[in-house]
C-alpha cells in the first residue's frame, strides 16, 4: 500500500476499503459485503452499542473495539473474524438465550426465526449455559395492538432507539438500573396513555420476541404463513406491506422494506388495522331498496340500476345537478375515470376529490 493510499484507504480482513466521512467499521464492512453480526444494530438510527456482538480487533489496540461505534480511520487494519472472537460471539449468544430460551420464543413459532435465535443457529449455540433468574416480565398493558413481554428481551434498546430517534414519538424508554433496568411506557401506565402512536416500528426493530403483534398471535404457525406483497389500502400514499396469509385468510401485516414510498414505515391502520378484511360487516352483494328494505341484486341489476337513475336525474335537471367526489384513498387510475366519467359521460365539471380539503 503506498503512503497516498493510506491516507484514504483502511484494511479489513485483508481488503482495501476507502474510507467515507462519518462511516463507522461497520458501515464500511457493510458496503463490502463483509459480515459483522449485531443485534443492536438498525440502519435507520444506527446502534446503542449494546449488544457486543460486533466487536472486532484492531491492530494496535489490546482489546476488541465495536464495530458500530468505532468510526472508520485511513491505515486501521481491522480483524472482524477469527477463533477469539468467535468465541466471544458464543458466548454472548449464550448471555442472550439466558433470557430468551429458544424454545419459548413465539417470534420464532408464530412469524418465523427471529434474528436471536437465527444468529444462535449460525453460530452453532442451541442453548445458553448461564441459567437464573431472567430480568424481564410481561408488562400489564391493555393496548390491543402490541404485547410487551420482557421476559423475551435482551436490552438491545432497538425499539427506543426506533421510537425515539426514527418516529419521534418518545412513547418507550429504559428504566432502572443493571439487572433491574426494563422498558417502560412513557408515564408507566401502558402504550395508551403514552404519546405512541401504534406504528409498530419498535415490533419490526424487536430482534426477539419481547414486542410482537397482539392481534397475529394464536392464527398460525411460522410454516403455515405466505407473505404476500401489496399495497396499503388505506390511503393514496402508496405504503408498500406483505400480507401474512394463513389457511386462506389475511392474520397480519409486516412492511415491505424494498417499498420506496414508506420504505418498512407505517401507520397504526397500515400494520395494525387489516382484519376488516374479513370483517362480518363487509358487504359482499350489492343491495337495492325494495319497498323500503334492502334486498340482494346481482351487479348488473345495481348497475343498470344506477344509470337508470342517472339518466333519468340528467334528462329533468340537466348534467349540473351531479357532483362527483373521488378519494384519495383510490388509485391515481380510479380517480382519473371518476373525472373521466363526470366530464365526457355525465357533461359536468362539478368534480372534485377530498384531499384538496
Amino acid at each position: 500500500m503506498t503512503s497516498d493510499s493510506a491516507q484514504t484507504t483502511a484494511i479489513i480482513d485483508g481488503l482495501h476499503v476507502q474510507v467515507l466521512p462519518g462511516e463507522t467499521v461497520l458501515d464500511a464492512a457493510r458496503r463490502f459485503g463483509i459480515d459483522i453480526p449485531t443485534l443492536c444494530n438498525d440502519p435507520r438510527v444506527g446502534s446503542s452499542g449494546a449488544c457486543r456482538l460486533c466487536m472486532v480487533k484492531l491492530e494496535g489496540r489490546r482489546q476488541p473495539v465495536p464495530a458500530c461505534s468505532q468510526p472508520l480511520e485511513a491505515g486501521m487494519a481491522i480483524t472482524t473474524h477469527d477463533p477469539d472472537l468467535e468465541d466471544w460471539r458464543k458466548t454472548i449468544l449464550k448471555l442472550a438465550l439466558s433470557e430468551n430460551p429458544a424454545d419459548e420464543c413465539p417470534r420464532c413459532q408464530q412469524i418465523g426465526p427471529c434474528e436471536l435465535h437465527a444468529m444462535a443457529d449460525a453460530y452453532g449455540v442451541t442453548q445458553s449455559a448461564y441459567h437464573g433468574a431472567t430480568s424481564g416480565q410481561l408488562a400489564v398493558d391493555d393496548n390491543p395492538f402490541i404485547l410487551r413481554d420482557y421476559s423475551q428481551c435482551i436490552y438491545c434498546y432497538r425499539c427506543v432507539s426506533v421510537c425515539n430517534d426514527f418516529e419521534q414519538a418518545h412513547a418507550i424508554m429504559p428504566v432502572g438500573r443493571g439487572f433491574m433496568t426494563e422498558i417502560a411506557a412513557a408515564g408507566s401506565d401502558g402504550l395508551l396513555s403514552s404519546p405512541c402512536t401504534f406504528c409498530g416500528q419498535c415490533v419490526q426493530a424487536c430482534p426477539t420476541g419481547a414486542l410482537m403483534d397482539r392481534k397475529r398471535m394464536g392464527k398460525a404457525k411460522a410454516e403455515e404463513v405466505e407473505r404476500v406483497r401489496t399495497t396499503c389500502p388505506y390511503c393514496g400514499t402508496g405504503c408498500g406491506i406483505e400480507l401474512n396469509v394463513a389457511h386462506g385468510e389475511v392474520v397480519g401485516v409486516t412492511p415491505d422494506w424494498g417499498a420506496p414510498a414508506n420504505e418498512g414505515a407505517l401507520c397504526v391502520k397500515g400494520q395494525f388495522g387489516m382484519d376488516f378484511i374479513h370483517s362480518s360487516d363487509r358487504l359482499t352483494t350489492p343491495l337495492i331498496r325494495r319497498n323500503g328494505t334492502f334486498e340482494e341484486a346481482s351487479w348488473d341489476e345495481a348497475l343498470n340500476l344506477v344509470a337508470e337513475k342517472f339518466n333519468q336525474i340528467k334528462a329533468e335537471s340537466g348534467p349540473d345537478a351531479f357532483t362527483l367526489w373521488s378519494s384519495s384513498r383510490s388509485t391515481n387510475e380510479a380517480n382519473y375515470m371518476v373525472q373521466k366519467l363526470a366530464r365526457a359521460v355525465i357533461g359536468t365539471n362539478n368534480v372534485d376529490n377530498c384531499a384538496r380539503t
